[in-house]
C-alpha cells in the first residue's frame, strides 16, 4: 500500500515535492520493517539526493531520510563494513546538522544519537575480531 501512495504522489507531484519524499521515506521504513533492506536502500538512495537538492540539507524530512537510510544500512544483517562505516558517517553527519537546527534536547536529534551509538557499536563488533576484546 506505501508503495502505491508513493507512486501516486511521484505521479502527481514530481520526485522533488515534498509529500512525495516523505511517501517514499514511509514506504522505505515499511520494507525496512519487513526485512527488506536492499529494496529499502535502493528506495533512499535515488529519493535522499531529491530532497537534499529540493528541501535542503536541514529540512526535517531531509533529517528524516538520511537518518533512515543509516539505519538502513547498519540494521542489514548483510551490512559489510563499508555499509557501517558510511551508517556510521551519515549519522554523524545528520546528527550535527540535527544538533544546529533542532537542539539537543528535540526528540529527532536524541533519536539519531541513539541511533549513532548502536551504529558505532555495530562497527566496533565488526572490527575487532573476536577474542581480541
Amino acid at each position: 500500500m506505501k508503495r502505491d501512495v508513493h507512486s501516486g504522489f511521484l505521479k502527481l507531484n514530481g520526485e522533488e515535492h515534498e509529500t512525495t519524499l516523505i511517501a517514499a521515506n514511509n514506504y522505505a521504513n515499511s520494507l525496512g520493517r519487513l526485512g527488506r533492506f536492499e529494496e529499502a536502500k535502493d528506495l533512499l538512495r535515488k529519493t535522499t539526493p531529491a530532497a537534499r537538492r529540493a528541501l535542503g540539507e536541514s529540512n526535517l524530512t531531509t533529517l528524516r531520510m538520511r537518518r533512515k537510510y543509516a539505519e538502513t544500512l547498519y540494521k542489514d544483517p548483510g551490512a559489510t563494513l563499508d555499509d557501517l562505516r558510511e551508517a556510521v558517517t551519515t549519522f554523524e553527519d545528520t546528527e550535527r546538522i540535527a544538533r544546529r537546527v533542532l537542539g539537543g534536547a528535540h526528540p529527532i536529534t536524541k533519536g539519531i544519537e541513539g541511533e549513532l551509538r548502536d551504529a558505532r557499536a555495530a562497527l566496533d563488533a565488526r572490527e575487532t575480531p573476536s577474542g581480541s576484546k
